[in-house]
C-alpha cells in the first residue's frame, strides 16, 4: 500500500506530534526535496535551510508552539519552520510580491515569535521575551537558534553575558555547521551530559558546596580546592566551557540530523530549568550534494537549475565583481592597500582580492562594528582600508562611523554594496537608508556611481582622498557608458545640460537610467548627481537661475535624502518635485515592483513631468 506524503498532511505542529517517530526521517527527505524544488524556482536560502531540517521537526516535536516561542538568529534558516507550521502550501509565493517572506515575520503568523533579518539578534530577543512572560505570568519555554556564523557578532555576547546571570531558564540552541568536531562525540559525551544534567547530579553539586562553605577554618580553602579540581577536569573533558563559565549548562555536541538524540536532549533542557545551550553540529546544504559541495553558493541564491545547480543568471557583470576587481588591481600597485568584510567575501565581490592578496584580506565575520573601528585603526596607522558592506548591514555601525571615523577624519574607504531596493528579500535588507544617515555625519564625501565605468572611476578616486568616502551602488549590474567628463568630488555630469526652458531632473546611481527613460523626447534636462555630498553648488546656482521645476530621484528614503538637501539649498524660489522611497517599509517583491510601489519608476516619473509640460503650456 503506497503511503501519503506525510508533508501534506501537516497543517500545524499538532499535525507532526501525530506522526511515528519512525517515519520522521521519512518526513525529512520529503523536506528536502520540496525545498530544493521550490527554491530553485524562486531563489531564496537554500543551503542554510537544508542544514537544520531534523533540528525544526525535533523543536516542534517537544515543544508547543505558539505557546511556546522559537526565535531563529538572522532568519534565513526558518523555511522549515514556515512549512511544518502551516505555509508549505504557499511556497511557490516564497520572496514573490503578495507571498510569504524568506524571514520570520510577526504578522505573516501567529508561529513567527519575532522578526528577523540581520544576525546576532535571537538571544536578546529571546531572553526579553522570556523576562516578559515571566513578569506577565506566562510559563511557555523560549528558545533562540543562532548558527555559528551569527556567534561572532558581539551582540549575541552581550545577550548571553545576561542571560547566563538571569537564571531564566533560556533554551540557546548553537546550530553549528562548519567546525570540525571527533573527539568529544560518543558514549563518554551522552554520559557527562546525562550525568551533569540530572537531578541527583545538580543536588550532590549544591549540597557539596553548601558543606565544605560550613565547615569551619578549613571549608573555604577546601571548597576552592574542589573548585580548581573540578574546573581543570571540565576544562580537559567538556567542550565549549567557555558556555559553562557564562553560567549556562552546556550539553553537546549532539548529531543534528539525528532526530531521536535531538528530541532527547530538547526534552532535558526543557526539565532543566536554567540557561542552557545545546550544541547541534549540522552540515550546511544536506541531502542535497550540489550544496554540500559548495554551500556558500546555494546559501543565498538565485533561480537555478535543480539538476545541475545552474543560476539562471542576467547578462552582464555584477557591480559587486567590477568593484572587487578594480580593487585588487589597484591593490598590486598600492601595499597600503588592505580590503576588510564582514563574512561577506563573495556577496562583495572580495573574493578576488582574497585570493591575490590573502595578507591583506580580512574577513571578521558577522562584526560590522568591528570592522569599521579596525579599519579606522589601520588607517590611523597608514594603511588604506576599503571596507565593503551592505547597505543594509552598515547601519548596525553608525556609531563606530561616527565615532571612529568621521570625527577623526580617518581616510576609510566603504563599498556600499546592495544600495537601495533589493528586491525579493524584503523590508529587513532594503538598503535604502544609508544616504539619510550617511549624510549626517562630519566630514563623509558620498559617491553613487551611475555607470560600471563610473564605479570603476570612484574607487582611486576615494583612496586619493584625505577624509572617508563612501560609495554605494546597487544590486545586480549598472548600465554601461563610456566616461564622458572625469569623475570628481563635488561634481555632477550634465547629461543633458540645464538651460533655461528647461525642467530638470536631478537623479543618483541607478536611478539616473530611470530618468533617461522618464525624460525621453521631453523638454527635460537630466543630470548626473555623482557626489551626493559635497554636492555640486555651483551647478545648484545655476539650477536655481533657470527657475523651472526641479525633480530628484534618488534610490533611498526620502526623509533625509538628496533631495531634501536640494530643497534646502535651493530654497523656495523654485519647485522641488522629489522621487524615492517612503517612510513605509518596503516588502519584498522584483526590484520594478517595488518601483512602481514607491511611485518611482519610469512610467510615474513621465507622468508628472507630462503633468507640468502640460501645466505650463
Amino acid at each position: 500500500m503506497k503511503r501519503t506524503p506525510l508533508l501534506d498532511s501537516i497543517r500545524s505542529p499538532q499535525d507532526l506530534k501525530r506522526i511515528d517517530v519512525d517515519r520522521l526521517p521519512e518526513l525529512a527527505e520529503e523536506i528536502r526535496s520540496f525545498l530544493v524544488e521550490k527554491v530553485s524556482c524562486t531563489g531564496g536560502h537554500l543551503a542554510s535551510n537544508l542544514g537544520v531540517v531534523e533540528l525544526t521537526i525535533a523543536l516542534l516535536r517537544v515543544f508547543d508552539l505558539p505557546e511556546d516561542k522559537v526565535i531563529y538568529d538572522v532568519g534565513h534558516q526558518a523555511y522549515v519552520h514556515k512549512m511544518l507550521t502551516g505555509r508549505s502550501a504557499e511556497f511557490d509565493s516564497l520572496r514573490q510580491k503578495g507571498g510569504i517572506s524568506g524571514f520570520p515575520k510577526r504578522s505573516e503568523s501567529v508561529y513567527d515569535a519575532f522578526g528577523a533579518g540581520h544576525a546576532s539578534t535571537s538571544v536578546s530577543a529571546a531572553l526579553g521575551i522570556l523576562r516578559a512572560e515571566k513578569l506577565l505570568g506566562g510559563d511557555g519555554h523560549v528558545i533562540a537558534v543562532i548558527g555559528d556564523g551569527a556567534m561572532t557578532g558581539g551582540l549575541c555576547f552581550e545577550a548571553l553575558n545576561d542571560a547566563g546571570q538571569s537564571k531564566q531558564p533560556l533554551i540557546v540552541i548553537l546550530n553549528d555547521n562548519d567546525m570540525s568536531i571527533s573527539y568529544n562525540v560518543g558514549a563518554l559525551n551522552g554520559h557527562l551530559n546525562r550525568m551533569r544534567t540530572s537531578r541527583s547530579y545538580r543536588r550532590f553539586k549544591h549540597n557539596t558546596a553548601e558543606f565544605l562553605h560550613n565547615l569551619p577554618r578549613i571549608g573555604q580553602k577546601m571548597f576552592d580546592m574542589a573548585l580548581n579540581i573540578k574546573n581543570r577536569i571540565k576544562y580537559f573533558l567538556i567542550p565549549n566551557v567557555l558556555f559553562e563559565e557564562l553560567g549556562f549548562t552546556y550539553l553537546g555536541p549532539v548529531d543534528g540530523h539525528d532526530i531521536e538524540s535531538l528530541i532527547e536532549v530538547l526534552k532535558r533542557a526543557k526539565r532543566l530549568g536554567d540557561p542552557v545551550i545545546i550544541h547541534a553540529v549540522t552540515k550546511k546544504g544536506k541531502g542535497y550534494s550540489l550544496a554540500e559541495e559548495n554551500p556558500e553558493k546555494f546559501h543565498g541564491i538565485g533561480k537555478f537549475d535543480a539538476e545541475t545547480g545552474i543560476v539562471r543568471k542576467s547578462a552582464g557583470e555584477s557591480n559587486s565583481s567590477v568593484f572587487g576587481k578594480t580593487l585588487t588591481e589597484l591593490a598590486a600597485k598600492d601595499s597600503r592597500i588592505v580590503a576588510i568584510t564582514a563574512a561577506m567575501p563573495q556577496g562583495t565581490g572580495l573574493d578576488r582580492f582574497r585570493k591575490a592578496f590573502p595578507s591583506r584580506f580580512y574577513d571578521v565575520g558577522i562584526a560590522e562594528e568591528h570592522a569599521v573601528t579596525m579599519a579606522a585603526g589601520m588607517a590611523a596607522a597608514g594603511a588604506r582600508p576599503v571596507a565593503a558592506i551592505y547597505s543594509t548591514f552598515l547601519q548596525r555601525a553608525y556609531d563606530e562611523l561616527l565615532h571612529d571615523v568621521c570625527l577623526q577624519n580617518l581616510p576609510v574607504v566603504f563599498g556600499i554594496d546592495r544600495a537601495g531596493l533589493v528586491g525579493e528579500d524584503g523590508e529587513t535588507h532594503q538598503g535604502v537608508y544609508d544616504i539619510a544617515f550617511l549624510r549626517t555625519l562630519p566630514g563623509m564625501c558620498i559617491l553613487s556611481p551611475a555607470t560600471q565605468e563610473e564605479l570603476a572611476a570612484m574607487i582611486p578616486l576615494a583612496l586619493t582622498q584625505t577624509g572617508p568616502v563612501a560609495i554605494r551602488y546597487n544590486r545586480g549590474a549598472l548600465m554601461s557608458a563610456q566616461l564622458q567628463t572625469p569623475v570628481e568630488i563635488g561634481k555632477w555630469e550634465e547629461i543633458a545640460p540645464a538651460e533655461e526652458g528647461k525642467i530638470i531632473v536631478l537623479a543618483s546611481g541607478r536611478m539616473v537610467k530611470t530618468a533617461l527613460s522618464a525624460a525621453e523626447g521631453l523638454p527635460v534636462s537630466v543630470i548626473n548627481v555623482r557626489s551626493i555630498k559635497p554636492m555640486d553648488e555651483e551647478m545648484l546656482l545655476r539650477i536655481k537661475r533657470c527657475g523651472k521645476p526641479v525633480f530628484t530621484v534618488e534610490d533611498g528614503i526620502l526623509s533625509g535624502g538628496f533631495g531634501e538637501a536640494v530643497k534646502a539649498m535651493i530654497g523656495s524660489e523654485v519647485e522641488v518635485v522629489c522621487f524615492g522611497v517612503g517612510e513605509q517599509p518596503v516588502k519584498h517583491a522584483p526590484v520594478s515592483e517595488q518601483d512602481k510601489l514607491c511611485g518611482m519608476d519610469a512610467e510615474s516619473i513621465r507622468e508628472k513631468l507630462l503633468e507640468y509640460l502640460e501645466r505650463e503650456a
